[in-house]
């Protein structure tokens, strides 16, 4: 018999609600080693900030629990619990238990948010052996349970005699509204089940730089250790942060504004250069952090370009030699930005499900037209600090020529030895 007819309908499999993210969780988390399991995390964390960013929840729990769970609440509006139009099922039980179900898709509930595939939490549910999503809404606290996936029973509202010993109580007193949601990583699944309390504790950190005014609170129930972040300053604290140990050569320059198109997009850029050599250019996407960059990272670099090459011809201040030309990475020695854009949930693009890069086109001109008419403005007001910024890049020029003449006068020595 021959190779084709061995290969029949019966060799198509259907994979149906939640098998295909046990089956390639690489496609919905990125990996099944640290990263991943800390993914999930992130998941669920990000849906709660998202209530923030929409102006509901102004407190977002995460507690790592020891029995290798964790858990995540706020006090933003509750997952609906009411039936689902179209299924016939809670809408609570959709969200959870179906790929590509969420409010993301529907500008009206939020403008802007990190979520947009509606897979994050079913994702997190399939990769986990028990969850448990409470919420508090209607002076009622509902409650499902699952099993990988699958709902151990129908969405129901706890008993008095249950909300005592409920997470919603136990863990996170005083909140009358929002989600709380528990999940344990499946061991089947991850090469490591053990959660890291530092690279969370990061990770929130950073979160709420950008969430400025909203309190975050970590505990490990496993070591007693806590921390609570509460930050005013947004992205100028974390370009703070992040230089704490450097040297700045000038004050923070920070941007900030909308830019009106077919798709309205917030804009926020915070920068400095120090005496570092090193750089360090952070993007972020609706509080997704996209460590691969993206176009809103290209749109700051283009601008920070064009706006020191004008300020420079303006002022006369080029090489009249023509020996040193300024360069796009001669920019970027000791340079520290933080590029934070918003843009409704219903249309922005990442690369893929684990959003490390942004694709918006519209994100790129976006951040142009912002940070580059701030810049030109900051330069003109500041001349002092225009001309810091332009020594250290002009520096950066020479070393740069320096090392490739040093490097080129090494070629041509080992060139003729071996002629020789």
């Amino acid at each position: 018999m021959s190779a084709m007819s061995d290969y029949t309908a019966a060799n198509i499999q259907v994979l149906e609600g939640l098998e295909p993210v046990r089956k390639r969780p690489g496609m919905y988390i990125g990996s099944t080693d640290e990263r991943g399991l800390h993914h999930l995390l992130a998941e669920i964390v990000d849906n709660s900030l998202d209530e923030a960013i929409a102006g509901f929840a102004k407190d977002v729990y995460v507690i790592i629990l020891a029995d290798g769970g964790a858990l995540v609440s706020d006090d933003g509006r509750g997952i609906p619990v009411d039936i689902h139009p179209k299924t016939g099922a809670s809408a609570l039980e959709v969200t959870m238990t179906q790929l590509h179900a969420g409010g993301k898709f529907d500008a009206r509930a939020y403008q802007a948010s990190g979520g947009l595939h509606g897979i994050g939490a079913s994702a997190v549910n399939a990769l986990s052996t028990d969850m448990r999503v409470e919420v508090r809404r209607d002076n009622q606290i509902y409650m499902q349970e699952y099993n990988i996936g699958k709902p151990k029973e129908k969405v129901r509202p706890l008993t008095q005699a249950e909300r005592q010993t409920s997470y919603s109580t136990k863990y996170v007193p005083f909140l009358t509204q929002g989600t709380t949601t528990y999940f344990k990583p499946d061991a089947s699944i991850f090469s490591t089940t053990t959660f890291n309390y530092k690279r969370i504790k990061d990770t929130l950190r950073e979160r709420a730089y950008l969430m400025a005014g909203i309190k975050i609170h970590l505990f490990d129930e496993r070591t007693k250790e806590e921390c609570h972040f509460y930050f005013e300053g947004g992205i100028k604290s974390l370009v703070r942060f992040l230089n704490l140990n450097k040297k700045p050569i000038h004050e923070i320059i920070h941007a900030k504004g909308q830019a009106e198109g077919v798709i309205p997009i917030g804009v926020e850029v915070a920068m400095q250069y120090t005496d570092n050599f090193n750089e360090n250019v952070v993007g972020f996407a609706n509080v997704i952090r996209t460590p691969d960059g993206g176009t809103h990272v290209t749109g700051f670099r283009m601008a920070l370009t064009r706006a020191i090459k004008d300020y420079m011809k303006a002022n006369d201040m080029l090489d009249k030699n023509g020996k040193v030309e300024i360069t796009s990475d001669d920019l970027k020695e000791g340079l520290t930005a933080v590029v934070f854009i918003k843009m409704p949930a219903a249309d922005i693009q990442f690369e893929s499900q684990t959003k490390t890069k942004l694709n918006n086109n519209e994100a790129q001109q976006a951040v142009y037209s912002v940070f580059k008419d701030a810049l030109d403005v900051y330069f003109e007001e500041h001349p002092s600090e225009a001309r810091k910024i332009i020594e250290k890049i002009y520096l950066a020029a020479k070393a740069r020529l320096a090392a490739r003449a040093a490097r080129d006068a090494v070629v041509r020595k080992g060139v003729l030895e071996g002629m020789t």
